[in-house]
């Protein structure tokens, strides 16, 4: 049962770590108005990391959390 939940959030994080970048690039070519993403991705990253910026140690610590996930 455990496994099966795994193996479903690394598939589901495997997709996500494909379509991120794919809308990143998406965003620079067209701009932010892709009309089939439907918000501007690049805007949400940059707002992201500012608010991780601005939250000191809290940011720090759950940035490192992320890419210790992330790394796996």
């Amino acid at each position: 049962m455990m496994n099966t939940i795994q193996d479903f959030i690394k598939g589901v994080m495997g997709l996500a770590m494909a379509v991120i970048p794919l809308s990143v690039v998406l965003g620079v070519i067209f701009g932010p108005a892709v009309p089939f993403i439907g918000f501007d991705v690049i805007d949400n990253i940059s707002a992201l990391v500012s608010d991780l910026g601005g939250s000191g140690l809290v940011g720090v610590i759950t940035v490192g959390i992320l890419w210790a996930l992330f790394r796996r």
